[in-house]
């Protein structure tokens, strides 16, 4: 569990309004939600800080449990990173595209043209079609991933 300062803890940091130890206002600075509250304890042991301590705070209103600010933005990065953009997804597949259709010889040299001159996701994506019909559908599995993961 991380715990964040609430406005009333952020106003209490500034005025002081409500009394704190000072072991308890080191610890009050360090809730800032990156921290985990085992973190916490761990580290402010030395100074006398138990988990009575942070569920005071709690109870004073001063801390709550972090939105998973944290955990929403890990979210966000995993699912840009699995949306890969056009271009990478071209990147990807163009190799694996020209060594399938290399591998026919003479039979796909027509088809192997047709992909060097294809510049972009798009234009590869339509050669897909012809790609898998000459090579069968086992072989044409990754190009199919590249294209479409």
């Amino acid at each position: 569990m991380n715990y964040v300062k609430t406005e009333k803890g952020q106003q209490v940091l500034k005025d002081r309004s409500v009394p704190l130890t000072p072991r308890q206002r080191s610890a009050f600075i360090l809730c800032d939600g990156k921290h985990s509250v085992k973190q916490l304890l761990a580290s402010l042991s030395a100074m006398g800080i138990t988990a009575d301590d942070i569920e005071q705070m709690v109870h004073l209103g001063l801390l709550e449990l972090a939105r998973d600010a944290v955990a929403d933005a890990e979210t966000l990065r995993v699912k840009i990173s699995h949306e890969r953009l056009p271009q990478q997804r071209y990147q990807d597949a163009y190799p694996i595209a020209t060594r399938l259709t290399a591998s026919l010889g003479l039979r796909g040299f027509r088809l192997n043209l047709a992909v060097e001159a294809a510049g972009n996701y798009e234009q590869l994506r339509d050669l897909a079609v012809k790609i898998r019909d000459a090579v069968g559908p086992d072989k044409f599995a990754p190009l199919d991933e590249a294209l479409n993961s």
